[in-house]
């Protein structure tokens, strides 16, 4: 057994040489439990937000509306007008 210098059942030092690794797993440890929370977030919070890409994957009439606009395609009026007529739907 260790002795009576409290260098516990491994040797003398043993928990205090030990501590350099036991710092690192620790680190990985607190890394991975953060990127276990961050994804379960995401998932939650999926679909919320901006309107997301309708069903197989096309965008909204909106997301198009803001394109065109985007690349100057229509007006501001004329944008305004089709912004009016989607939300009355």
């Amino acid at each position: 057994m260790g002795g009576m210098n409290g260098g516990g059942p491994w040797g003398e030092g043993c928990y205090m040489g030990g501590a350099g690794w036991g710092w690192v797993f620790l680190i990985l440890l607190l890394a991975g439990i953060a990127a276990v929370v961050v994804a379960l977030v995401r998932l939650r919070t999926a679909g919320r937000g901006e309107q997301s890409p309708g069903a197989a994957g096309r965008p909204s009439a909106r997301q198009i509306l803001d394109e065109r606009f985007a690349r100057g395609e229509i007006d501001a009026e004329e944008y305004r007008q089709r912004v009016r007529q989607l939300e009355d739907r």
